[in-house]
């Protein structure tokens, strides 16, 4: 009985709040917003593996690299900038086999310059070569104004709704954005050079025939309440 009666008591005092819940937001209108936007990649990050299995054991890793680093010069890359060894704690690192390896990773800004790069070590016979991601110089801010787009639509969608009903919207008080980071665009680095291999082994050729990378595409949803006037 005593129970009963302390149901009783708390369904009686909270009918007040949902009251004035519904005081405050009579009816609103929920939506979902979606924006997207496609950018072409700006920031292309390669690594180079050299060895002396590429060569049989007859030309040295150093020897290749000074080859590498050479060539990459003739190319347009600054050394200094975009080539970095990709193991910090060691220039070389053994391998059961014993072979002599060096690893790095280069950051080039253009798919024209990918291609004229990879011409220019398949050249050398430093084939090794994939691509490690690829991003762009204005990731942050062009996943910021898709976030805002995506609000903006939300919004458009609810008073067009609202207009339909002979109604419009007022303040929203409730935004979900359950979007995850999104990541660049991994590739296929295997078809990507094959691509680049179908070009041509001319410099210029590769300068006039950039790869055809996919786009990064940015996409986000949003979800909103508006009130109903």
């Amino acid at each position: 009985m005593k129970r009963l009666i302390l149901l009783a008591a708390v369904a009686f005092f909270a009918l007040p709040a949902a009251a004035q819940m519904q005081e405050a937001f009579p009816s609103y209108i929920q939506i979902n917003g979606r924006a997207e936007k496609e950018i072409a990649p700006d920031e292309f990050y390669l690594q180079i593996i050299i060895n002396e299995r590429d060569s049989k054991g007859k030309i040295s890793v150093e020897s290749q690299q000074r080859d590498m680093i050479a060539a990459l010069k003739r190319a347009g890359v600054d050394v200094e900038k975009q080539l970095k060894m990709a193991n910090l704690s060691s220039e070389f690192f053994k391998k059961n086999t014993s072979v002599a390896t060096a690893k790095y990773q280069l950051q080039l800004g253009s798919s024209a310059m990918v291609a004229k790069v990879w011409q220019a070590l398949d050249g050398l016979g430093i084939s090794n070569v994939s691509i490690l991601k690829v991003s762009h110089s204005k990731i942050e801010q062009y996943k910021a104004e898709v976030r805002v787009e995506a609000m903006q639509n939300a919004r458009q969608s609810a008073a067009t709704l609202a207009e339909a009903i002979g109604q419009k919207i007022g303040k929203c008080f409730y935004i979900y954005d359950s979007n995850n980071n999104v990541m660049p665009v991994f590739y296929d680095n295997m078809a990507v050079m094959r691509s680049a291999k179908a070009m041509g082994v001319a410099e210029d050729a590769a300068a006039d025939e950039p790869l055809d990378f996919k786009t990064i595409k940015l996409q986000y949803n949003v979800q909103a309440k508006f009130v109903l006037e």
